[in-house]
C-alpha cells in the first residue's frame, strides 16, 4: 500500500490480555478510504476484541488506534462516534421501547446536536427532513412497513438490519460491522449485500467480522484473517482463498 493512499483506520502493535490470555497479539492494520476490509477467523480469534479497541470499549495494553489524523486510543465511544466512525454490534443494541423510527432518529439527533444538547422528546416531531431520511433509509432496509411498531417484537435479523439503518443516518466516514447478516435469511442477506455495495459506490470505508463467506467474497476489497488473536494472512479476497495457512486455520483444510 503506497503511502500517498489515504489511510481512514491505521491499527498499529495493538495488543490486548484478558487474565494471562493473549486476545489481541501484535496486530498491525490498515483500511485505506473508500476501502470494504473484511476480518475473518474461527471463533475465539480476536475479532470482535479488536472492533472493541477500535470504539473505545476497551483500552489495548499496548499499541494504538488511528483514525485519519485523529488518536482514537484513549477517547470514549461517545467521543469515537462523534469523531465519525459507527458500528453495527454482534448482538444488536437498540431502544427496544421506541419504534424502528425513533430508533433512527435518535442517533441523528445526537451526532447533530451532541450528547447534552439532545432531547429527543422535545424535538423529535419537528425533524421533518430528519423523519424523511429516516423513513427512506428503513424503506431501503427492507423495515418500512414495521417503521411504527415498537423495535423489541422484531426479529433478531429484523433488529440488526434496524441498528445498520441507525448507523447509516449518521453518515459515518467509517462504518464498523461485526456479523452484520448473522440471522438473517438468504433474502435479506442478498439484500444487505446490494445496501452495503451502494454504501460502497458512496465512498464509505467500512471494516466487517463475518463467518459467512458469501457475503465476504461479494463485498471485500482486502481481507485479514485472524487465528489466535494474530493476523496469519491478508490480502485480496484471491489471495486470501487459495492462502493453505488460511484454509487450515479457519476450515481445517477445507477450501474456502
Amino acid at each position: 500500500m503506497s503511502e500517498s493512499e489515504n489511510i481512514v483506520l491505521d491499527v498499529t502493535g495493538v495488543q490486548k490480555t484478558f487474565g494471562g490470555l493473549q486476545a489481541l497479539s501484535n496486530i498491525n492494520l490498515k483500511v485505506k478510504e473508500g476501502e470494504t476490509h473484511a476480518i475473518i477467523g474461527p471463533n475465539g480469534a480476536g475479532k470482535s476484541t479488536l472492533l472493541n479497541v477500535c470504539i473505545g470499549r476497551l483500552e489495548p495494553d499496548e499499541g494504538s488506534v488511528m483514525f485519519g489524523d485523529v488518536m482514537l486510543t484513549g477517547l470514549t465511544p461517545y467521543q469515537i462516534n462523534q469523531a465519525g466512525v459507527a458500528r453495527v454490534f454482534q448482538t444488536p443494541e437498540i431502544f427496544p421501547d421506541l419504534t424502528l423510527l425513533q430508533n433512527v432518529m435518535i442517533p441523528a439527533l445526537a451526532k447533530r446536536d451532541g450528547e447534552f444538547k439532545f432531547n429527543p422528546f422535545k424535538s423529535i416531531n419537528e425533524e421533518k427532513a430528519l423523519i424523511d431520511e429516516a423513513q427512506h433509509i428503513l424503506e431501503d432496509l427492507g423495515l418500512a412497513d414495521q417503521m411504527n411498531n415498537v423495535s423489541a417484537s422484531m426479529s433478531r435479523g429484523d433488529k440488526r438490519r434496524l441498528e445498520l439503518a441507525m448507523c447509516l443516518i449518521q453518515h459515518p466516514k467509517l462504518l464498523l460491522l461485526d456479523e452484520p447478516t448473522a440471522g438473517m435469511s438468504r433474502h435479506d442477506t442478498n439484500r444487505t449485500i446490494e445496501l452495503l455495495k451502494r454504501i460502497k459506490s458512496r465512498g464509505m470505508t467500512k471494516v466487517i467480522i463475518e463467518h459467512d463467506m458469501h457475503v465476504v467474497f461479494s463485498l471485500a476489497d482486502r481481507i485479514s484473517v485472524l487465528a489466535q488473536g494474530a493476523i496469519i494472512a491478508g490480502g485480496t479476497p484471491d489471495e486470501v482463498r487459495g492462502n493453505p495457512k488460511v484454509q487450515e486455520a479457519y476450515l481445517g483444510g477445507a477450501h474456502l
